[in-house]
């Protein structure tokens, strides 16, 4: 089937109808992604599905995170051989875009650069196959199963039931370095794997009247990390900042592109519904809030938040060389509830 592709739209689309059904598609997503895991369950030894094969009802589904680990969850990469890793990253880019199965490639090389950088003496492994697959129950055209794709700065998760991605959050990006300074381990210097997710804000943030500045700018302080980090469901503190009804028509395309820069990591249908949650609990309720220095280089960070979802984006740690400010952690949550779990 021709993969649809809408015009960005995401948060603030003139109508929610733009939004498609895809439930009975036979290409679906969640359908591919089941018969990629299926091939990749069926490439392995006994002893890797003992590991890469949790039920779906056990405590490590929600156990989740992206900082560095001795140990985690799953199936590494680093224990599958060539053909394993490819039906691996296959399943990847089934729960992704091609722009998110990108985005999140590139993440995992940084942690290559990482290592050239921290040298003999760090205190973690850095290694992009360090990186590790779960699959929660049986993945089928019937039922519910989920996934986890997760290491240093990247936490994907995912539930499919029925052949119908119903769940993706949370959704954790980062990048340690923000903006490569000094090239290597073939990554070139400049780089900037989240430039979208930072500097849309900052666009946003500069095209603000001193008014509504005084409304965005919630704190002069950034905070240093990301709220409820590793924890199964997203905070519930109510939002803060410039509401949408309150911003002109051009800084409404700017909050656009920012939203859409973390939601076209994901495939077209999970974008459109998540389009359709936003306009059945409403746009005017979302919000815009910045925290810390109007500048980069000195920590800072922002929310956009409404009564389906919380976006976070917090800048603040320095980065391997000790650049201040030149490490993202960002996040898109649930807030009706993430891994397919409602908030009670």
């Amino acid at each position: 089937m021709r993969r649809i592709r809408l015009t960005v739209s995401f948060l603030f689309a003139a109508s929610a109808a733009l939004v498609f059904s895809y439930d009975r598609l036979a290409d679906s997503p969640g359908e591919k992604m089941s018969e990629a895991a299926g091939q990749l369950l069926g490439s392995l030894d006994d002893g890797q599905k003992a590991k890469i094969r949790i039920a779906y009802d056990a405590a490590e589904r929600v156990n989740w995170h992206f900082v560095p680990l001795d140990a985690r969850k799953g199936l590494p990469l680093k224990e599958m051989n060539e053909e394993q890793r490819k039906y691996a990253r296959s399943l990847l880019n089934t729960a992704l875009s091609e722009s998110g199965y990108k985005k999140a490639d590139s993440i995992m090389h940084l942690e290559q650069l990482l290592q050239a950088l921290e040298g003999d003496g760090r205190r973690w492994p850095r290694d992009w196959l360090l990186y590790y697959v779960t699959i929660f129950g049986e993945p089928s055209e019937t039922g519910r199963w989920g996934l986890s794709w997760e290491g240093h700065h990247l936490s994907l998760n995912f539930v499919v039931e029925n052949g119908r991605i119903v769940s993706s959050t949370p959704q954790f990006m980062g990048a340690n370095p923000a903006t490569v300074m000094t090239g290597g381990a073939g990554v070139e210097k400049g780089t900037r794997v989240l430039a979208a997710e930072e500097q849309l804000a900052f666009d946003l943030l500069a095209s603000l009247t001193p008014e509504q500045r005084k409304v965005a700018i919630v704190s002069s302080e950034a905070p240093k990390e990301i709220r409820a980090a590793g924890e199964a469901q997203p905070p519930k503190d109510a939002a803060v900042g410039l509401p949408l009804r309150k911003m002109t028509e051009s800084q409404r395309q700017i909050l656009r592109k920012l939203g859409d820069a973390y939601a076209s990591s994901l495939p077209q249908p999970v974008v459109d519904q998540r389009i359709a949650a936003i306009h059945e609990a409403g746009i005017d309720d979302i919000h815009f809030a910045w925290f810390g220095a109007e500048k980069p280089g000195v920590g800072h960070g922002y929310r956009i938040q409404g009564p389906t979802f919380l976006i976070e984006f917090v800048n603040t740690q320095p980065d391997a060389e000790g650049n201040p400010a030149n490490h993202i952690h960002s996040v898109w949550r649930d807030l009706r509830g993430d891994f397919a779990i409602p908030v009670k």
